[in-house]
């Protein structure tokens, strides 16, 4: 039932495999074997991962509570951090936040294995099994998930130091063609859309720190990120709006009993969250 339970979850024979520590044919195996058993097909095999049929939906129903008690009260392994945790999240935030605040993990013992990626991305990821943890952008949707709020990060409009222009004429630096941060910060401040497009565009916010420290232009940075340079007055923001715009990160995890690995990278990043 344990393996029946965790395709259900995974939408996938072989993204249950690994949580099972099975391999896939194994799995595939015991699937089929628990078919013959209840003269049902429970799962539609597709291209794409499987399909459960209204018989599995209401087999899982019946025996999830049951199969994740079981769970919660079965001996685990002598190192609870035996397992790798895979953990996933937005590079820049990961980079300069999540990973310092799991340094202590480490030292007792904790194995990482870090993914960068963008939310919707990851979020799927995390439902086939392929991560443990997300740390999202974005409250995720659907009851396969626990999302946890860790912190709201606070968005900037910055410059260099001596830059004594109009924001709203100055050359833009953006993450994304569409100026997606930008964007939401016009309009929730100064009431409007950038009146251009950018100037230059590139992928990654640490990046676009550097592009402003040199010069490049105005942009808008999470507060997190730049709060050095704001600091030493490196950068100076542009702007100081009393509800300044910001977005809520959470930590995410599959609906279901936690692993003591990611519950403790959880529970570390709920405690440093608060500094961020």
């Amino acid at each position: 039932m344990r393996t029946f339970l965790a395709v259900h979850r995974a939408g996938s024979l072989t993204g249950a495999a690994p949580a099972l520590g099975l391999s896939q044919p194994t799995v595939t195996a015991q699937v089929r074997a628990l078919e013959d058993q209840l003269g049902r097909q429970l799962f539609v095999r597709r291209a794409r991962g499987v399909t459960p049929t209204p018989a599995a939906d209401e087999l899982a129903a019946r025996v999830a509570p049951h199969v994740d008690a079981l769970s919660e009260v079965a001996p685990g392994p002598a190192d609870p951090f035996a397992v790798p945790v895979h953990l996933a999240g937005p590079a820049e935030l990961t980079t300069v936040r999540v990973l310092p605040a799991l340094s202590g993990l480490v030292a007792s013992g904790l194995k990482l294995r870090v993914t960068f990626g963008l939310a919707d991305d990851l979020l799927t990821g995390l439902a086939q099994r392929r991560f443990d943890l997300v740390v999202s952008t974005i409250r995720p949707r659907g009851r396969g998930f626990t999302a946890t709020p860790l912190t709201d990060e606070e968005f900037v409009l910055v410059a260099r130091r001596g830059f004594d222009g109009d924001p709203r004429t100055a050359p833009l630096v953006a993450y994304a063609e569409d100026l997606p941060i930008i964007r939401r910060y016009w309009r929730a401040v100064l009431g409007g859309r950038p009146p251009s497009g950018p100037a230059v565009v590139v992928p990654d916010l640490r990046a676009v720190l550097t592009c402003v420290l040199a010069g490049f232009g105005v942009s808008v940075l999470p507060r997190y990120l730049c709060a050095d340079e704001l600091a030493s007055g490196e950068l100076v923001a542009l702007l100081e709006p009393e509800e300044p715009p910001i977005n809520t990160l959470f930590a995410v995890t599959r609906t279901e009993p936690c692993r003591a690995g990611p519950a403790a990278v959880r529970d570390a990043l709920l405690a440093d969250a608060a500094r961020w």
